[in-house]
């Protein structure tokens, strides 16, 4: 096994069903935690729903059911979106699982026993939406003199006996640790927001609960529940097997995470693992919103799209290839059919689904489908391997620097030259004018194209992995890329193919478009 690498997702608050952000951010951790499994690494890749909290509790009174009922029920959502996605999570976690009340108890006992809990009164502004405390400082005005929190969430003035978290000694300590490690909060711009939050000074937090009782109870302090942000973020440490076994997959290497929870995951959860003594994950990554045609969604509007949906007008490989080129990752994007529709015929219908179709076609049409011969080289064909070679590596530089867009917008650069290549080589006429170089140029597309679809993978691995069947790649194709050649080696010849059938067919908008 690989050296560990353990990437999550923020946990999903299921009060709603997902929605197309949920959607997002699954696939871009996967699409992460595939390209690391490729690079031989031994990853641990978590995702899963939040389940505890007062939004939880009042949205099932406002249905009349039970809150564990909604849970079931609401979590059970984001599974299917998950499975259907192609999401090849390693845990889907819930917060209501016993193993997690362990984890959150164990972690809360730690901060005890260093002596950052105390018990006092709260009497604050607090959002129900957000789950979350505000200053003074913090809240706008809305309509009519009603006080908002900065994310535009009403906010009430709440008052009840509570546990409070020593956060305001961890003010120099967390600026202390951004210092040294510049790359915990990306991307830039997220952690120069977390650097002046932090800067102006941090307020003790409440951490307990006592007006519900839907929640993690706090170890030897009856009627009280944990604030739902320390039960969720535990779920990280959860996941790696705290406490009840060595933590192989911890520190984490990468939450990722929405924008606008970059605060919990930035600084309450690095003070609380300070606090208790355990190691801090290695990158929190705060990712851009989804906008449709430029707009954030809303019920209100009706624009709300679910993910479901968008897979089944575009395939699953469709949506997960658009949102991972199309949006430069850390920025918020847009995304409508059209746009969908026109990206993915372009470049995964029309360059690299064609160009397999066409070159696999041919051969299975012209010699029976077996595999060329090396027949006669010429410097095009050692010129193209070497621009998908550039290509590829590309690709895997920006996954592993995160940025994704850019990293298959490199691969891109290798398919057009192969479309350059096959156009300016014409195959269909040296088939009759100079039958050995046609032989190698259909074995110098094969290679490339193998190539190709290797590192396309962890972006469309129902159609790249179409591709590689197609062309009887080794099972070895399907997994890793070592640094041993292999990934650059020729298919063998004599190989047979049977004729193929398109791995990425083209797009058609549907009859019905989205809401405008």
């Amino acid at each position: 096994m690989g050296h560990p690498f353990y990437i999550t997702t923020a946990i999903s608050y299921p009060n709603g069903r997902p929605h197309i952000g949920h959607a997002y951010e699954a696939i871009a951790a996967d699409a992460i935690a595939r390209f690391q499994r490729q690079a031989g690494r031994d990853v641990r890749f978590q995702t899963g729903t939040d389940e505890h909290g007062l939004k939880m509790v009042q949205t099932a009174r406002d249905r009349g059911v039970e809150v564990r009922a909604l849970a079931d029920e609401m979590s059970g959502y984001f599974k299917v979106m998950c499975d259907k996605l192609a999401i090849s999570y390693d845990r889907f976690i819930r917060t209501t699982d016993a193993d997690h009340h362990r984890a959150s108890q164990a972690i809360w006992q730690a901060m005890a026993d260093t002596g950052d809990l105390y018990l006092d009164r709260y009497e604050g502004w607090y959002s129900v939406r957000d789950e979350a405390f505000y200053d003074e400082k913090e809240l706008t005005e809305g309509e009519g003199g009603a006080k908002l929190s900065p994310q535009g969430t009403p906010v009430t003035w709440t008052a009840e006996e509570t546990w409070f978290f020593r956060l305001s000694k961890y003010q120099q300590p967390l600026l202390d640790f951004y210092a040294a490690n510049p790359d915990f909060i990306r991307p830039e711009a997220r952690r120069n927001e977390i650097l002046r939050f932090v800067e102006g000074g941090l307020s003790d937090l409440s951490v307990s609960r006592t007006s519900f009782d839907w929640g993690v109870a706090v170890p030897g302090s009856p009627g009280h529940v944990m604030y739902v942000w320390v039960d969720a973020l535990t779920n990280y440490l959860t996941g790696a097997g705290y406490p009840d076994r060595e933590l192989r997959y911890w520190p984490a290497d990468l939450h990722l995470i929405g924008k606008d929870i970059v605060r919990f995951h930035a600084v309450y959860w690095p003070a609380f693992l300070m606090s208790a003594g355990i190691a801090l994950p290695k990158t929190v990554f705060g990712h851009g919103f989804l906008l449709h045609r430029g707009e954030k969604m809303s019920k209100s509007l009706g624009n709300v799209v679910d993910p479901l949906d968008l897979a089944e007008a575009f395939g699953v490989d469709g949506l997960r290839y658009f949102l991972l080129r199309e949006v430069s990752f850390g920025q918020d994007g847009s995304y409508s059919a059209e746009a969908i529709v026109t990206r993915v015929n372009a470049e995964l219908a029309n360059a690299f689904g064609n160009l397999a179709q066409r070159t696999l076609s041919f051969i299975a049409k012209n010699l029976g489908g077996a595999f060329p011969d090396a027949g006669r080289a010429e410097a095009a064909d050692a010129q193209l391997i070497e621009e998908v070679v550039v290509a590829c590596a590309g690709l895997r530089a920006g996954f592993t620097d995160l940025l994704l867009s850019q990293g298959v917008e490199a691969w891109l650069r290798g398919v057009f030259a192969c479309n350059q290549y096959i156009d300016a080589q014409a195959p269909w006429s040296l088939r009759k004018t100079d039958p050995e170089r046609m032989h190698a140029v259909l074995r110098t597309l094969v290679r490339a194209i193998r190539m190709l679809a290797i590192a396309i993978l962890p972006v469309v691995p129902e159609g790249a992995g179409r591709v590689l069947d197609q062309i009887n790649a080794d099972e070895r194709d399907h997994e890793a890329i070592d640094d041993d050649g292999w990934y650059q080696r020729q298919v063998d010849a004599g190989a047979t193919i049977a004729p193929p059938t398109p791995a990425f067919p083209r797009l058609e908008l549907p009859a019905e478009t989205e809401p405008a």
